[in-house]
Parts: structure tokens; sequence; C-alpha cells
């Protein structure tokens, strides 16, 4: 049941009224979104139901042991049992195929056969988010930031929430659990915010992302032999925009879905295409993904101490990254993307301690362009390798792009406007949306109902025919 479709629309419609009706009764509320939730994601392949109710129940389980006792090496013995058992599944379901090719083809690089067990593993939707939301629940109770959900009912309804159950954003049990247990409230700005985050998530997806798909960056990583070099850099270009319209949009989508339920999520994307340094960058981009790496895994790396030196500290920078990368897909593609970004921000940082810039009025104003452009152009030459779908691709694809091939097929006037306009975009200020909202809260809600649903018959008649899954769902 993908976001932009009558399916999910008549769903949620029927959720919405339904949840509202039991606004005063926190119980029957939490049981309504609880089925809701468990049977969108039934929706997509009823059989993950299990593994889904097994995580909650897991992490609950571990939640409740670490409640019940005040012994640290016997606390650390349950959360270390907790997050290996959810990592477990995680990397049996994620990477038991790609570890086995692995080890396969090393065995044929020594010179030995072996017939290894082969077996079709299915990635179940959305497993990398809500694995990682139970992980944060049981490590945050372990750190003494939050305390045991009174309820298997509240727990089993954080780690499900339908809005951002296959494709986050990663909400933190603290952020999310409090607001379970209050009665909820929508007034006209929460109304108005969400009616725009989620016209803003369709029109980014179903409009902008699915035409340079469609036009120009689906063609091209097909086979980038078959293109001139201009188009290959406009394509390596069209898809760093691309992915973050498809992701930020299932993001403003999701959060605007749960606003409507009564619920405030953070936001997950901030301008990232705006920043200045990777680290800026990586500070705007999918925020609760990053925000998680930094507390969950870089703090794990670090240890109880902070870094007593430079290299570890550079160390530990480049292997978050590296199993960010890891993270993302089962693939030496995603590898070698994530430690671009390692060795990036490694050289960004080792930059700042050791250069120092003359302090000239003309080069304060250009070093900001300047980290700009390395920034952008960093992250969209990584992208090659994020969107290529194996090595040999890759390796085409900036082979080809290397030898200059004159002409001009895919990377239109069009395609090009798209790209500019949307960077363009990224320097509006931080809080443009949530004006417009403000501005929005003061109409009557028949009115900005009328509104919405021309919105919606606009991008409809516009738009190309069929809606392509989000990039997200198969992390």
């Amino acid at each position: 049941m993908l976001f932009p479709t009558l399916e999910f629309g008549l769903f949620f419609l029927l959720v919405y009224a339904a949840s509202w009706a039991l606004r005063d009764r926190l119980l029957p509320r939490k049981l309504l979104l609880l089925a809701a939730s468990y049977f969108f994601y039934g929706y997509w392949d009823w059989r993950f139901l299990g593994l889904l109710a097994l995580s909650s129940a897991l992490n609950y389980l571990a939640g409740a042991a670490l409640g019940r006792t005040a012994d640290k090496r016997r606390a650390k013995l349950i959360v270390t049992g907790a997050v290996s058992a959810n990592l477990i599944i995680l990397g049996f379901f994620k990477y038991y195929g790609f570890f086995l090719d692995s080890l396969t083809d090393l065995l044929l690089l020594l010179g030995i056969q072996r017939d290894l067990p082969l077996l079709e593993i299915i990635l179940p939707i959305g497993i990398s988010f809500f694995t990682f939301q139970g992980i944060s629940y049981v490590v945050d109770l372990y750190r003494g930031q939050i305390k045991p959900v009174a309820s298997p009912l509240d727990l089993f309804l954080y780690i499900s929430f339908f809005p951002q159950l296959v494709a986050g954003p990663i909400v933190r049990a603290s952020h999310f659990l409090p607001q379970l247990n209050k009665t909820p409230t929508l007034g006209a700005a929460s109304f108005s915010y969400g009616l725009i985050l989620i016209l803003s998530g369709l029109f980014k997806k179903t409009i902008l992302a699915h035409y340079l798909a469609v036009d120009l960056v689906d063609p091209v990583f097909f086979s980038p032999s078959d293109y001139s070099t201009l188009d290959l850099i406009g394509a390596h270009y069209a898809y760093a925009i691309q992915v973050y319209l498809d992701f930020s949009g299932y993001s403003d989508i999701a959060i605007g879905v749960a606003a409507l339920l009564g619920f405030r999520f953070r936001k997950n994307f901030d301008r990232p295409f705006s920043a200045i340094s990777l680290a800026q960058l990586w500070q705007r981009w999918h925020i609760s993904l990053s925000t998680w790496l930094r507390d969950y895994l870089y703090r794990a790396l670090r240890g109880e101490k902070k870094e007593s030196s430079v290299l570890l500290t550079y160390r530990n920078m480049f292997l978050t990254m590296l199993l960010g990368g890891l993270w993302h897909g089962a693939a030496w593609t995603f590898i070698i993307w994530g430690g671009i970004h390692g060795l990036a921000l490694v050289a960004e940082r080792h930059i700042k301690r050791h250069v120092h810039w003359p302090a000239a009025a003309w080069q304060r104003h250009l070093s900001p362009v300047i980290g700009w452009f390395v920034t952008f152009h960093v992250f969209s030459l990584a992208a090659i390798f994020f969107r290529s779908p194996d090595m040999h691709i890759a390796t085409s694809y900036f082979s080809s792009m290397l030898a200059f091939s004159p002409g001009i097929d895919r990377f239109t006037p069009l395609m090009l406007v798209l790209v500019s306009g949307v960077v363009a975009v990224q320097f509006l200020p931080a809080n443009a949306l949530e004006r417009l909202a403000a501005r929005g809260q003061s109409l009557p809600a028949v009115l900005m109902g009328l509104i919405f649903g021309s919105a919606i018959m606009f991008m409809e008649a516009i738009g190309p025919e069929g809606v392509a899954p989000f990039i997200y769902f198969q992390f």
C-alpha cells in the first residue's frame, strides 16, 4: 500500500475518522492504531507480521528485564543480548545472500570450491527501520534516558506505527511514547501543517522525482556506455536530486499523516543541498538516521569516555559511515559509498583542524561557495555507487563519463530546470513550510479541504502514470 494511491487514501480516511472518534478513550484508540498498523504492514506481505511482532516482543521483554534489575553487570548483559538478537535477525534477512556470495567468491579466488547452503531470502520491507527503533528503545533504557513502558501495547504500537513503519523517519521512544498517553489535539495549525506536508511530499515524489527517474536517471544508469558525457553528468546530478525528492517526499507525507492523527514527528530533512560542508549536510540529510548513527553507533565505538587521540576520532568517523553504507544495502556499491563519505568527512575534519585560511573579506565570502561546491559534488559523485546495481555499472558509468563523448539526448532543458530549481529552493528560509502552514490555518476547514483536493487532482492530471515504490523501501 503506497502513500500516493487510492487504497491508502481510503485506508487513512477510515483510520482518521475512527481515531478521532476515540480521542478521549486512550486504550481503544491505541488498539485501533495498532490494528491499523498491522493491517498496513500485512497489506505488503502478511507472512512478515510474525516477524514484526517478534521484534516488538523481544524488545519489550528486554526492556521489562532492564526495568527489574539494578545490577549494572546484569543490565549490560541484557542490553548486549537484546541488541545482538536484533542485529542477528536483521543480518539474516538483509545480509545472508551478500555474505554467502562474497564467501563463495573468496573461496574460488583461493582455488577452493564448496557447495554452500543457498536460501532464497525475501527482505521484509522496513526491517531496518523497525529494528533500529527497537535497539534505540533498549539502549535508551540502559542509559537511563527513559523508563520501561507500562504496557506492551505501547511498545508494539511504537515499533509498528504505520506512517513511519516501512521507511522512517526513525522515531525515538522518548519522543513518541509520551504522546501515546495524552489526549490528542488537532488545532488549525497542526491540521494545516499536516496537509501542506502531505502535498509537499506528493509533489516531490509523484511529479518531480518521477520525471527525473523515468526521463533521465533510469535509462542512463541502465546502460551508461550508450550515453554521452553530458547525459552522464546530468544524470548523476539528477539522481542526487531524485533520491532527495523521493525520500524527503516520503518523510513529508509520513510526518504529515502523523500530524493529522495528533502526533508530532521531528523534521527529517532540512535543506541538505544548501550545506557548505559534508558535516553540515549529514546534519540535515535523513536526520533521524544520522543522529541514530551518532548516538548508538559512533558513541558505542567511542566507548564510555571520549577518544584519547585524533586518530581514534577519525577511525570512528570512518567506521560509522562505512557501516552506515552497509546498512543501506548488502552490496559492495553501498560499502564504497559509505567509505567515500567516511574518508571525505575525515579529510574535512583534518583540514579544518590544520589549515587556517587568510581572513580577507573576499576570501570569507568565497569560502562558503567553495564549501558548497565541493560538498555537493562529493555527494553527487558518490551517489553513482549508491544508484548502481553492481560494480560493473558503477565502473562503466565513471569510465564512460571520463571518456568524452559528444552530443546530448536525455539531459533536456526540462531536466536542467528541475535539477537547478530543486537546488535553488534549498536556499529558502528553514521555516518556509511552517510559515505557509501558519497562513493556511486562518482558512476555514472546508476551504482548506477544497484546496487540498484541487491540488491532488492537479498533480494527478500532470503527473506520469503509475507510482514507483519509494527508493528507501529497499532498506
